[in-house]
């Protein structure tokens, strides 16, 4: 009994760990800490507490939840089981939910907490703020609300995911609605809406059996592809009104059309042809995210 409790804590961690997506850990905490540097101009323990908790544990809520919810659909998806998403045993699945709660809680408490040490008058509009994006994790997936399977709102929701944490820094940070603020906000929200609804191109055929909406199942293949386009070439003008040097990553937009480009035409049958693409879109936000680091540290630098 004693000796395998260590192996059973390990095997534990391990589920935790493949569920949470760790390729997708830097593309919410990233967003949080350099809104909250670029706004606060501070370091302190909101922006290290802040960075881990959408590092790992808003991570593991957001696709936690989502496993338990989509276990069934997932097991018929020849995508699930690797990188692009975990698929856990049903019997890990009350324990997943557990700790995907279980862990952000403490985290969702103290993030406002200390942006009200920090930044004083900021804590009430960083917990309001905290509360939606959280409230748009969770209502995603859980039965009752399933945001996921109405089309157009999962890709809003979707993108809100990313965009929220960005969200949550600038709130907690005192940054001022200005025009180059609200540009690259919109932009990264057209950026994320573009993004989801490319992603669920893929899943056309698996989605379709199992009954499940979304924006691709709605539009098609071909024009859910389309609009992709359409929005990361919406996202590349509206940053072009930030100024500089957020205005630089307009031209990021271009390795992302380039790439969907080939599937403006997938006929719903090839559908799951776009996963060629979604693999080439997941390396190209590394490479995206690599420069937008260095304009935040123009940006950082010339302030």
């Amino acid at each position: 009994m004693t000796a395998t409790a260590p192996v059973r804590r390990r095997a534990t961690v391990r589920e935790l760990v493949a569920a949470s997506r760790p390729l997708s850990w830097i593309n919410t905490a990233f967003p949080f800490a350099a809104a909250l540097l670029l706004s606060s101009r501070h370091v302190g323990a909101l922006l290290v507490v802040g960075t881990v908790f959408f590092l790992v544990p808003y991570n593991l809520l957001m696709y936690g939840v989502n496993d338990v919810f989509d276990h069934e659909s997932d097991a018929r998806n020849p995508r699930k089981g690797g990188a692009e998403g975990a698929l856990l045993a049903a019997s890990s699945l009350p324990s997943l939910l557990r700790w995907s709660i279980g862990l952000a809680v403490p985290f969702a408490v103290a993030v406002p907490v200390l942006a009200a040490v920090e930044e004083p008058g900021r804590g009430g509009w960083t917990a309001l703020a905290l509360a939606v994006v959280l409230f748009a994790v969770v209502a995603y997936s859980a039965p009752g609300l399933r945001f996921k399977e109405r089309p157009g709102l999962d890709s809003a929701t979707s993108s809100s995911h990313f965009v929220g944490p960005a969200v949550v820094g600038l709130v907690a940070g005192g940054a001022e609605p200005t025009r180059t603020v609200l540009a690259i906000v919109v932009a990264f929200f057209c950026w994320g809406m573009a993004a989801q609804a490319f992603g669920a191109v893929q899943d056309v055929g698996p989605d379709r059996e199992a009954g499940i909406a979304s924006v691709a199942t709605a539009l098609g293949a071909r024009r859910t592809v389309r609009a992709a386009v359409a929005l990361w070439l919406l996202a590349g003008l509206v940053v072009l009104l930030a100024g500089l040097p957020a205005a630089c990553a307009a031209v990021l937009v271009v390795p992302y059309v380039i790439t969907v480009w080939p599937y403006r035409n997938l006929a719903d049958a090839d559908a799951a042809r776009a996963n060629r693409g979604w693999r080439v879109f997941l390396r190209l936000n590394y490479g995206c995210g690599f420069v937008v680091f260095w304009l935040c540290w123009w940006a950082w630098v010339g302030t």
